[in-house]
């Protein structure tokens, strides 16, 4: 029987700062922990670590690293960085292990740990599980106790070299010349604000960009991918009105990407699988006609895709799933509707929210004439949307839908109604104590009306 994992959640450890499992003592013996998992493997490891801009970043990657210290990791700091920039750091400088501080899309109160081998992929779950056992046994054991807080290894502003690597790095795999492109880029006062205008400026883009001062607080905050009709505003503003070519927007930690066209209209991971699958199969680039998408991704991908001859398998919500799945069936393309987005056609290991804004402006350019861009909004106009909403209902525990007999029998009656045309996903976040409702169907009332009867016997049964 698979044992369930307390601390790591979909993508690592997360939760409020300061509150377990996030306490100052805690990441002390988290870090502690996974020092004691690298140098079983080896006499003298190394680890790079990198952060996202809130405020509780710099305690939290400074206990983290006296942790790995404790036991004799070698460590460096890249300050702050995206999440892929740290994967892309693990595996091209030697590092044994990467380590991101950030809670990617979740208010500045929260924080978390991601940890990435040194290949640059994130940990399998089993992997996960054993050092989340280290981690218990430390806290439960008899070792001395965690060293004053106030004892702080550097972790900003890090080593900058480390950083220009990898900008360098997503610099020189652009393929197309830019430079004819006008865009919005919204930071979402994250990592992004770090590296992006370093790499728009290196490939001389004429981009604007918003929400790119970050203080600490300010993360996420009615900005971003969490917010993508915000740079859709700001590009289809009458003042701003054929001034740029799209708008893309970042998360926290730049790990994914969302855009909008030159109108104003949003295109979603979904879109994006859409116009980058195409592109690669003109060029021979998508290994077996297969991308790989979520449960969460809409039927209208589907069958824009299948239109196209290619297939489109579905994986787990969680880009590390739809990485498993890529590799088990050889896809060289695949991601999630919110815009985690893989390519391993090149020598990305995880979703890049910069690399995916690059890859998109290439399609634009590649499409188009000598003199003019390929619009966004054309290279998306055949996905016709299926009416999706995604409900969320905050719950006390997560026990198994399957054992509660009137959330059981609201999903099943829901099923039954759509009869294959539409679908039905009822899960568990993997960062919040949140239940997901998702439903496609025909028409709206439908839709809706089918979600609110989920979604209200998930609320009578486990609701705060």
């Amino acid at each position: 029987m698979t044992q369930t994992r307390q601390l790591f959640g979909t993508d690592g450890i997360r939760g409020v700062a300061g509150e377990f499992p996030l306490t100052r003592d805690n990441v002390y013996w988290i870090g502690r922990a996974l020092g004691h998992d690298l140098v079983r493997a080896k006499v003298k490891p190394r680890v790079v670590i990198g952060q996202d801009t809130r405020v509780s970043s710099c305690w939290i990657a400074d206990r983290f690293l006296q942790g790995l210290a404790s036991v004799g990791v070698d460590t460096r700091s890249a300050g702050v960085i995206t999440t892929p920039g740290v994967a892309f750091l693990a595996r091209t400088q030697g590092f044994d292990a990467g380590v991101v501080i950030s809670a990617s899309h979740n208010p500045w109160t929260d924080n978390g740990i991601k940890i990435f081998s040194g290949d640059g992929y994130k940990l399998p779950d089993a992997h996960e599980l054993a050092i989340e056992k280290e981690i218990f046994a430390l806290l439960q054991g008899d070792e001395a106790p965690a060293p004053d807080s106030d004892t702080n290894v550097a972790s900003v502003p890090g080593d900058e070299e480390l950083r220009r690597a990898y900008v360098r790095w997503l610099a020189d795999g652009a393929s197309s010349d830019l430079t004819r492109l006008r865009v919005a880029v919204d930071c979402a006062n994250g990592a992004a604000a770090a590296e992006a205008p370093a790499l728009f400026a290196a490939l001389k883009i004429h981009t604007t960009f918003l929400h790119s001062a970050p203080d600490g607080q300010n993360i996420n905050e009615n900005c971003g991918a969490l917010h993508p009709e915000v740079v859709a505003r700001f590009v289809a503003d009458e003042a701003n009105r054929g001034r740029f070519d799209l708008g893309i927007t970042f998360d926290g930690d730049a790990d994914r990407a969302l855009f909008c066209d030159a109108n104003g209209r949003v295109v979603n991971g979904d879109g994006v699988l859409l116009l980058a699958a195409r592109d690669m199969q003109s060029r021979g680039a998508l290994a077996n006609g297969t991308v790989v998408a979520t449960t969460m991704s809409n039927m209208g991908l589907e069958l824009a895709l299948k239109r196209s001859g290619i297939r489109m398998l579905r994986a787990n919500v969680g880009d590390k799933y739809v990485l498993e799945e890529m590799q088990r069936v050889g896809a060289t393309l695949g991601g999630e509707q919110s815009g985690h987005i893989l390519f391993r056609d090149g020598d990305a290991t995880t979703g890049d929210g910069l690399l995916t804004a690059l890859r998109v402006m290439e399609v634009m350019i590649r499409t188009g004439d000598a003199r003019t861009v390929k619009p966004l909004a054309e290279l998306v106009s055949d996905l016709k949307v299926f009416p999706q909403t995604i409900r969320n209902v905050r719950v006390r525990v997560r026990t198994p839908f399957r054992e509660i007999p009137a959330v059981q029998a609201a999903i099943a009656a829901a099923e039954g109604e759509l009869d294959g045309i539409g679908r039905v996903v009822v899960r568990y976040s993997g960062t919040e104590a949140l239940a997901r409702v998702m439903i496609e169907a025909e028409s709206k009332e439908q839709m809706d009306r089918l979600a609110e009867g989920i979604v209200g016997a998930i609320r009578t049964e486990l609701g705060v």
